[in-house]
This record gives structure tokens, C-alpha cells and sequence, in this order.
């Protein structure tokens, strides 16, 4: 597709240019300005890609092979004409996002997003055990340490190996000049999604918070979870002297007390095979058929299998509404744990709604807290 073509495709599309100006130089500082609320209201039209001549006949994406009535966000000109293909704006204003304690004393939970840098989005989950510290320090030092990897390394998935190594030393460091002793036995999960122009998605994890992606309605996994009944994760495990013991509900813990072979924190584990490093996985966005990106913790997980989020999500009218019915459905479900959910909508939200929800009766009701 040349440029030429791809730029009066937008146009034609409704994006709101008035001025005979250049585009570029137009998008450029529409994308600066502040987003706008994710429903408009109802007594006071204003014209919009999805109703360009204020009608009230909404233009869906599938004009141009994606689809999007309900979140309204403009084209981005430079990865659009990059990848020749319309690649709409992700905002962080749409982003959906609860989390809940549970029957806990304690929520050990965290998650962020925030814009790295122009092209470069990012979100994470975190979800913490022997105490919050592991957990805290990752939500509030993760992204510094992403931002410096960004500035001398292109591979995302390098930059997220990196990072997560790094703070996982950052950490220890911290841990050991602490008079408090509980933050050798503090660790966290972690979960981390970097989003560039729109489309390049990559995963890091360690741990058993999940990410999937919805696509064309189904839910598509892009993490595994670090256990002990992992072949790998339990030869490694061995290799550095540690053991795998069960508890009386069957699930396996590394040296009787970590029910995941990967975390940040957990050093006194740390010599038996629990590592850091994250398992990655890179992605296309394809907005035609992605509909959201969704984090999660064990809370949710444990509770809920991945096409049960995929299916209650697309019910809902924005991600919002989702992140709520998902933590509520969990708690419903009986789980104890804290439950966190972060949801990012795609070009394809809205698009494949399932009427027909299935729920699966295999599903654990015991609690999912490796402390309970």
C-alpha cells in the first residue's frame, strides 16, 4: 500500500481534518493533546471517524479491514504507513483495571501502565507472596529499569530479559541492606506486556500470573506458568539442589514452600533453581481480529479458565465494566486470593461476542493462596 494511498484512506475514513495542512504534522499534535472520555455524550453530537457527518450512523473499521465502534481513537500516521496498514491509537484512558483482596488480610497485588516513551506502551501485574515488598518494588521500579534498556536496545524481548534480571539484583541488593529480615523470603510474580506503534506485542513473565490475547473471540495464552510440574522447571530445580514436596491438595511446592520455580525475590530460593529470568513471546497485533490484551493474577486464574475471561470481557460495554465483572466473577467462583485484571482494548473490541458463555464444573473450588 503506498502512502499516498494509506493517507487518503484516513481521510476518507472521517479523522477530523478541517485545514488543507500537512497530516503528518496534524496527527502528529492531535496525539498530544488529552484523550478524550471513552463514551461521548448523548445529548450533544460531535462528529467523529464513526459518524462523520454527525448522522448518528456510526462508520464501523471494517471499512478498512479493522473494527472499532466504540472506542474512539485516531490513526497513527508513521506505524501505519510502516506496516502499511490503518494502525489505530491505544490509549491508556481505555484501559480497564481492577483488583480486589479477597477473604486476604493483605493485598499483595500491584499493576501499572504507563507510556514508556512515544511509540512504547506498558503494562504489568505483580503478584506478591511472603509479604508485598517484592511486589512493591517491582511496580515502582520496573519501568525505570525498562526505560534505560529501551535507550540502548531495539529487541524488546532483550529489553524485557534485561530488566527483569536487573531488578531482581536491584532487589536483593535492597533486601540486604534492609534491617528487615522478611524481604529475603518476600517475592512477587510478574507479568509484563510493552506495546510498540500499536502493533509489535511483547510478553515477559515469570511466575503464574498469565497474559492472553482475544482473538476472533477465542482466547489465545502468551505465558505459562512456572511450576514444579514443568519437566524443565523441575530437572532445573533438582540440578541446583532443591526438592519438590506436595501439600495436601496436591500442588507441588519448590523446597515445601513456593508453589512456582521462576520469580523476583524469593533469594533464600534462589540457590535451589528459583531464577529470575522470564519466558518472552512476541505478537502482531492484528486489530482486525484482536479484540484485548488481558493480565491477570492467580486469583483470577485459578478460578476462572481463559476463554471464561475471554467471554465475560466481550459481554461487557467497555473494558472498564469488564475488569470489574472478571474480579466479581472470580470471588463468585469462591476464590480466597487477591485478584487483580488488566485489560486492554484492541481494534477488534466489540467485534466477537459469545451468547453463549459455557462454564466449566472441573473447575478447582479450593483456595488458590500457596499461603492459605
Amino acid at each position: 500500500m503506498s502512502t499516498t494511498t494509506l493517507i487518503n484512506l484516513v481521510r476518507n475514513g472521517g479523522y477530523q481534518v478541517r485545514r488543507r495542512a500537512v497530516l503528518t504534522s496534524r496527527l502528529l499534535q492531535d496525539e498530544k493533546r488529552p484523550t478524550t472520555a471513552c463514551y461521548s455524550s448523548t445529548s450533544e453530537r460531535r462528529a467523529s471517524r464513526f459518524d462523520p457527518d454527525g448522522s448518528g450512523r456510526p462508520t464501523t473499521w471494517d471499512t478498512f479491514g479493522i473494527w472499532d465502534n466504540r472506542i474512539d481513537e485516531p490513526i497513527l500516521l508513521p506505524p501505519s504507513i510502516k506496516y502499511g496498514k490503518p494502525i489505530p491509537k491505544v490509549s491508556l484512558a481505555n484501559v480497564g483495571c481492577s483488583s480486589h483482596i479477597g477473604k486476604r488480610k493483605e493485598n499483595e497485588d500491584r499493576f501499572h501502565y504507563a507510556q514508556l516513551r512515544e511509540d512504547v506502551l506498558y503494562f504489568a501485574v505483580y503478584d506478591g507472596h511472603g509479604g508485598a515488598a517484592a511486589a512493591d518494588f517491582c511496580d515502582k521500579y520496573m519501568e525505570k529499569y525498562i526505560k534505560e534498556f529501551l535507550a540502548e536496545e531495539e529487541n524488546l524481548e532483550n529489553v524485557l530479559n534485561k530488566a527483569f534480571l536487573e531488578i531482581n539484583k536491584a532487589y536483593e541488593r535492597h533486601a540486604h541492606l534492609s534491617a528487615d529480615a522478611t524481604l529475603m523470603n518476600s517475592g512477587t510474580t510478574a507479568t509484563v506486556a510493552l506495546l510498540r506503534d500499536g502493533i509489535e506485542l511483547v510478553v515477559a513473565s515469570v511466575g503464574d500470573s498469565r497474559a492472553l490475547l482475544c482473538r476472533k473471540g477465542k482466547a489465545m495464552k502468551l505465558t505459562t506458568d512456572h511450576t514444579p510440574e514443568r519437566k524443565e522447571e523441575k530437572e532445573r530445580i533438582r540440578k541446583c539442589g532443591g526438592f519438590i514436596t506436595w501439600n495436601s491438595v496436591g500442588q507441588p511446592h519448590v523446597n515445601g514452600r513456593l508453589a512456582m520455580t521462576r520469580s523476583i525475590g524469593d533469594l533464600d530460593l534462589k540457590n535451589s533453581g528459583v531464577i529470575a529470568q522470564p519466558e518472552t513471546k512476541r505478537v502482531q497485533l492484528q486489530h482486525a481480529d484482536d479484540s484485548f490484551l488481558v493480565l491477570t493474577t492467580d486469583g483470577i486464574n485459578f478460578m476462572v479458565n481463559s476463554q471464561e475471561i475471554c467471554d465475560f470481557i466481550s459481554q461487557c460495554h467497555g473494558p472498564a465494566e469488564a475488569a470489574h465483572v472478571v474480579t466479581e466473577q472470580a470471588i463468585q467462583f469462591g476464590t480466597e486470593d487477591n485478584s487483580t485484571v488488566v485489560i486492554v482494548p484492541f481494534g477488534a473490541w466489540g467485534k466477537y461476542k459469545n451468547g453463549e458463555i459455557n462454564f466449566s464444573f472441573s473447575r478447582s473450588f479450593a483456595s488458590s493462596g500457596r499461603w492459605a
